[in-house]
């Protein structure tokens, strides 16, 4: 990332992917209930997303973490789609909802870590 310096780089790259990590462990034990497990992956990217800021220095409430992550709602559509589509499929259905949480919070996470670092230059 451009703007930011390897120790702000390490500790978003640590951020991100324990949260993806906790959202894939979500999405493959709910995969067979619709959408449940939007109320535990909510709070950890919004824990994601403060921890970023903090990174760069940015302060945040839950309020304002939950509008930065609104702005990037169009990758939680595809999750929604795949997940109702797919995640039916037991076994099969975990693995493409765990897959798909972790690579929507993963991308998540470092859209809003290169706008935070932007902001914070």
């Amino acid at each position: 990332m451009d703007n930011m310096t390897s120790e702000q780089e390490a500790r978003c790259h640590a951020i991100i992917h324990i949260a993806s990590a906790g959202a894939a462990g979500v999405g493959a034990g709910l995969a067979q209930i619709p959408l449940s497990d939007n109320a535990i992956i909510t709070p950890i990217q919004l824990t994601m997303t403060i921890s970023l800021g903090q990174v760069f220095g940015i302060e945040m409430d839950r309020a304002s973490a939950k509008a930065v992550i609104a702005s990037a709602a169009g990758a939680k559509i595809g999750r929604a789609t795949s997940q109702y589509i797919l995640g039916w499929i037991p076994g099969f259905g975990n693995v493409i909802n765990a897959s798909t949480a972790a690579a929507v919070t993963e991308g998540l996470g470092w859209t809003i870590a290169a706008d935070f670092a932007r902001k914070s230059s």
